[in-house]
Protein backbone atom coordinates (compact mmCIF):
# COMPACT_ATOMS: atom_id res chain seq x y z
CA UNK A 1 0.00 0.00 0.00
CA UNK A 2 1.51 3.44 -0.87
CA UNK A 3 2.06 6.16 1.51
CA UNK A 4 -0.45 8.08 0.04
CA UNK A 5 -3.25 5.84 -0.17
CA UNK A 6 -2.89 4.97 3.54
CA UNK A 7 -2.42 8.98 4.86
CA UNK A 8 -5.30 9.92 2.83
CA UNK A 9 -8.39 10.84 4.75
CA UNK A 10 -11.65 9.41 3.42
CA UNK A 11 -13.94 11.76 1.89
CA UNK A 12 -17.98 11.10 2.45
CA UNK A 13 -19.97 11.56 -0.29
CA UNK A 14 -22.38 14.40 0.74
CA UNK A 15 -23.69 15.57 -2.72
CA UNK A 16 -26.20 12.56 -3.08
CA UNK A 17 -27.89 13.21 0.61
CA UNK A 18 -30.39 15.75 -0.20
CA UNK A 19 -31.85 13.04 -3.10
CA UNK A 20 -32.04 10.25 -0.35
CA UNK A 21 -33.62 12.34 1.71
CA UNK A 22 -36.42 13.30 -0.58
CA UNK A 23 -36.58 10.02 -2.02
CA UNK A 24 -36.99 8.71 1.78
CA UNK A 25 -40.06 10.68 2.63
CA UNK A 26 -41.71 10.45 -0.86
CA UNK A 27 -42.03 6.32 -0.41
CA UNK A 28 -42.84 6.86 3.50
CA UNK A 29 -45.64 8.90 2.34
CA UNK A 30 -46.57 6.94 -0.68
CA UNK A 31 -45.32 3.80 -0.47
CA UNK A 32 -46.75 2.95 -3.75
CA UNK A 33 -45.28 5.24 -6.26
CA UNK A 34 -42.65 4.24 -8.73
CA UNK A 35 -39.69 6.07 -10.22
CA UNK A 36 -41.60 8.63 -12.43
CA UNK A 37 -44.24 9.11 -9.73
CA UNK A 38 -41.22 10.06 -7.56
CA UNK A 39 -39.04 12.18 -10.37
CA UNK A 40 -42.50 14.01 -11.93
CA UNK A 41 -43.51 15.49 -8.20
CA UNK A 42 -39.88 16.32 -7.59
CA UNK A 43 -39.86 18.34 -10.45
CA UNK A 44 -43.20 19.45 -9.79
CA UNK A 45 -41.71 20.98 -6.47
CA UNK A 46 -38.78 22.78 -7.68
CA UNK A 47 -36.05 20.19 -7.36
CA UNK A 48 -33.72 20.34 -11.02
CA UNK A 49 -32.17 16.77 -10.57
CA UNK A 50 -31.61 15.34 -13.75
CA UNK A 51 -33.45 11.83 -14.29
CA UNK A 52 -30.55 9.88 -14.80
CA UNK A 53 -28.63 10.92 -11.45
CA UNK A 54 -32.49 10.18 -9.59
CA UNK A 55 -32.74 7.22 -10.98
CA UNK A 56 -28.86 5.88 -10.02
CA UNK A 57 -30.14 6.87 -6.79
CA UNK A 58 -33.36 5.46 -6.28
CA UNK A 59 -31.76 2.03 -7.94
CA UNK A 60 -29.01 2.36 -5.26
CA UNK A 61 -31.58 2.33 -2.19
CA UNK A 62 -33.76 -0.81 -4.06
CA UNK A 63 -36.49 1.09 -4.19
CA UNK A 64 -36.96 -0.67 -7.71
CA UNK A 65 -37.51 -3.72 -5.94
CA UNK A 66 -40.72 -4.68 -4.82
CA UNK A 67 -40.93 -5.02 -1.10
CA UNK A 68 -41.88 -7.99 0.36
CA UNK A 69 -44.37 -8.21 3.31
CA UNK A 70 -43.88 -11.28 5.65
CA UNK A 71 -47.71 -12.79 5.42
CA UNK A 72 -49.60 -12.85 8.48
CA UNK A 73 -50.80 -15.74 10.03
CA UNK A 74 -53.42 -15.97 12.52
CA UNK A 75 -52.27 -16.69 15.90
CA UNK A 76 -53.15 -20.41 16.62
CA UNK A 77 -53.20 -21.31 20.62
CA UNK A 78 -51.61 -25.32 20.74
CA UNK A 79 -53.66 -27.90 21.01
CA UNK A 80 -53.56 -31.28 22.95
CA UNK A 81 -52.85 -34.03 21.28
CA UNK A 82 -55.23 -36.03 23.75
CA UNK A 83 -57.45 -38.42 22.29
CA UNK A 84 -60.28 -40.50 23.11
CA UNK A 85 -60.27 -43.82 21.20
CA UNK A 86 -63.63 -43.65 19.59
CA UNK A 87 -64.02 -43.19 16.28
CA UNK A 88 -64.91 -39.90 14.46
CA UNK A 89 -63.67 -37.77 17.25
CA UNK A 90 -60.93 -36.04 15.94
CA UNK A 91 -59.38 -36.63 12.18
CA UNK A 92 -56.41 -35.35 10.77
CA UNK A 93 -55.62 -33.50 7.23
CA UNK A 94 -52.13 -33.17 5.71
CA UNK A 95 -50.66 -32.85 2.22
CA UNK A 96 -47.61 -34.93 0.69
CA UNK A 97 -45.69 -34.03 -2.32
CA UNK A 98 -44.00 -36.35 -4.69
CA UNK A 99 -43.24 -36.79 -8.22
CA UNK A 100 -43.70 -39.42 -11.44
CA UNK A 101 -40.78 -40.60 -12.87
CA UNK A 102 -41.26 -38.14 -15.70
CA UNK A 103 -40.86 -35.30 -13.39
CA UNK A 104 -44.66 -34.50 -13.37
CA UNK A 105 -45.10 -33.59 -9.47
CA UNK A 106 -48.41 -34.69 -7.63
CA UNK A 107 -49.86 -34.36 -4.68
CA UNK A 108 -51.62 -36.59 -2.15
CA UNK A 109 -54.59 -35.12 0.70
CA UNK A 110 -54.00 -38.03 3.63
CA UNK A 111 -57.05 -37.98 5.96
CA UNK A 112 -56.90 -40.24 9.14
CA UNK A 113 -58.92 -40.75 12.23
CA UNK A 114 -56.82 -40.20 15.24
CA UNK A 115 -58.72 -41.95 18.18
CA UNK A 116 -58.60 -45.47 16.02
CA UNK A 117 -55.51 -44.38 13.50
CA UNK A 118 -57.55 -45.79 10.53
CA UNK A 119 -56.80 -43.92 7.01
CA UNK A 120 -60.18 -43.00 5.72
CA UNK A 121 -58.76 -41.80 2.36
CA UNK A 122 -55.78 -41.19 0.30
CA UNK A 123 -56.66 -38.49 -2.53
CA UNK A 124 -53.78 -38.61 -5.63
CA UNK A 125 -53.71 -35.28 -7.98
CA UNK A 126 -51.25 -33.04 -9.41
CA UNK A 127 -53.91 -30.21 -7.69
CA UNK A 128 -56.07 -30.10 -4.70
CA UNK A 129 -57.56 -27.18 -3.88
CA UNK A 130 -59.96 -26.60 -1.30
CA UNK A 131 -63.08 -27.35 -3.45
CA UNK A 132 -61.40 -30.94 -3.45
CA UNK A 133 -60.99 -31.35 -0.44
CA UNK A 134 -64.42 -30.34 0.56
CA UNK A 135 -65.34 -32.97 -1.74
CA UNK A 136 -63.34 -35.73 -0.40
CA UNK A 137 -64.41 -35.10 3.13
CA UNK A 138 -68.07 -35.27 1.81
CA UNK A 139 -67.22 -38.77 0.36
CA UNK A 140 -66.11 -39.95 3.36
CA UNK A 141 -68.61 -38.40 5.49
CA UNK A 142 -71.07 -40.42 3.26
CA UNK A 143 -70.03 -43.66 4.67
CA UNK A 144 -68.20 -43.10 7.93
CA UNK A 145 -70.10 -39.80 9.51
CA UNK A 146 -69.20 -36.77 10.95
CA UNK A 147 -66.02 -35.84 12.92
CA UNK A 148 -66.08 -33.32 15.86
CA UNK A 149 -63.10 -31.85 14.79
CA UNK A 150 -60.49 -31.54 12.13
CA UNK A 151 -56.80 -31.42 13.72
CA UNK A 152 -54.75 -29.54 10.34
CA UNK A 153 -51.80 -26.93 9.49
CA UNK A 154 -52.19 -23.55 7.90
CA UNK A 155 -52.08 -24.10 4.35
CA UNK A 156 -53.89 -22.16 2.02
CA UNK A 157 -56.23 -25.05 0.95
CA UNK A 158 -57.00 -25.63 4.76
CA UNK A 159 -57.76 -22.06 5.83
CA UNK A 160 -60.07 -21.49 2.98
CA UNK A 161 -63.71 -19.83 3.53
CA UNK A 162 -65.22 -22.72 1.71
CA UNK A 163 -63.69 -25.47 4.34
CA UNK A 164 -64.82 -22.76 7.19
CA UNK A 165 -68.07 -23.03 5.80
CA UNK A 166 -68.29 -26.97 5.36
CA UNK A 167 -67.25 -27.09 8.72
CA UNK A 168 -70.11 -24.81 10.15
CA UNK A 169 -72.24 -26.50 8.34
CA UNK A 170 -71.72 -29.62 9.73
CA UNK A 171 -70.83 -28.32 13.67
CA UNK A 172 -67.37 -29.62 13.29
CA UNK A 173 -64.84 -27.58 14.94
CA UNK A 174 -61.54 -26.79 13.09
CA UNK A 175 -57.97 -26.97 14.97
CA UNK A 176 -55.27 -25.84 13.65
CA UNK A 177 -52.07 -26.15 14.80
CA UNK A 178 -49.26 -23.06 15.67
CA UNK A 179 -47.15 -22.47 12.38
CA UNK A 180 -44.15 -24.00 12.05
CA UNK A 181 -45.01 -26.76 14.83
CA UNK A 182 -45.79 -29.84 12.79
CA UNK A 183 -45.38 -31.65 16.22
CA UNK A 184 -48.74 -30.40 17.11
CA UNK A 185 -50.31 -32.86 14.48
CA UNK A 186 -47.82 -35.76 15.43
CA UNK A 187 -50.73 -38.47 13.92
CA UNK A 188 -50.54 -37.86 10.44
CA UNK A 189 -47.02 -37.04 10.29
CA UNK A 190 -46.30 -40.25 11.81
CA UNK A 191 -48.77 -41.85 8.93
CA UNK A 192 -46.73 -39.82 6.55
CA UNK A 193 -43.60 -40.82 7.25
CA UNK A 194 -45.05 -44.62 7.29
CA UNK A 195 -46.79 -43.65 3.64
CA UNK A 196 -43.57 -42.20 2.41
CA UNK A 197 -41.36 -44.87 3.26
CA UNK A 198 -43.72 -48.24 2.18
CA UNK A 199 -45.07 -46.24 -1.15
CA UNK A 200 -43.38 -43.19 -2.47
CA UNK A 201 -39.91 -44.34 -1.34
CA UNK A 202 -40.63 -47.89 -2.65
CA UNK A 203 -42.02 -47.30 -6.26
CA UNK A 204 -41.04 -45.20 -9.65
CA UNK A 205 -44.27 -44.10 -10.77
CA UNK A 206 -45.74 -43.83 -13.99
CA UNK A 207 -48.53 -42.22 -14.27
CA UNK A 208 -51.26 -41.02 -11.68
CA UNK A 209 -53.07 -44.42 -12.35
CA UNK A 210 -50.54 -46.32 -10.76
CA UNK A 211 -50.17 -44.20 -8.22
CA UNK A 212 -53.69 -44.19 -7.06
CA UNK A 213 -53.68 -48.17 -7.17
CA UNK A 214 -51.06 -49.07 -5.39
CA UNK A 215 -51.82 -46.39 -2.55
CA UNK A 216 -55.68 -47.74 -2.67
CA UNK A 217 -54.08 -51.63 -2.12
CA UNK A 218 -51.63 -50.36 0.66
CA UNK A 219 -54.43 -48.00 2.47
CA UNK A 220 -56.43 -51.28 2.65
CA UNK A 221 -53.22 -52.84 4.04
CA UNK A 222 -52.68 -50.50 6.49
CA UNK A 223 -55.92 -50.53 8.01
CA UNK A 224 -56.98 -54.53 7.98
CA UNK A 225 -53.59 -56.66 7.49
CA UNK A 226 -50.54 -53.71 9.48
CA UNK A 227 -50.87 -54.59 13.51
CA UNK A 228 -50.17 -50.80 15.20
CA UNK A 229 -47.98 -50.57 17.86
CA UNK A 230 -49.97 -48.39 19.50
CA UNK A 231 -52.65 -50.03 19.65
CA UNK A 232 -51.50 -53.51 21.34
CA UNK A 233 -50.72 -54.80 18.09
CA UNK A 234 -54.02 -54.56 16.50
CA UNK A 235 -54.98 -53.85 13.14
CA UNK A 236 -56.75 -50.35 12.60
CA UNK A 237 -59.88 -52.06 11.57
CA UNK A 238 -59.82 -54.50 14.63
CA UNK A 239 -59.48 -52.07 17.28
CA UNK A 240 -61.93 -50.34 16.00
CA UNK A 241 -64.10 -53.20 16.26
CA UNK A 242 -62.80 -53.85 19.06
CA UNK A 243 -64.08 -50.28 21.05
CA UNK A 244 -67.55 -50.53 19.07
CA UNK A 245 -68.28 -53.48 20.73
Amino acid sequence: MSRAAWYRVAEVATEDEDIRHALNQLVDRWPRWGFWKCYGWLRANGKRWNHKRIRRIYCLMKLNLPRRKKKMVLTRKRQSLAILPAVNQSWSLDFVHDALICGKRFRTLNVIDEGVRECLAIEVDTSLPAARVVRVLDRICAWRGTPKQLRMDNGPELISSQLAAWCQRHNVEMLHIQPGKPNQNAYIERFNRTFRQEVLNAYLFTSLDQVREISWQWLLDYNEERPHDALNGLTPTAYREKIAA
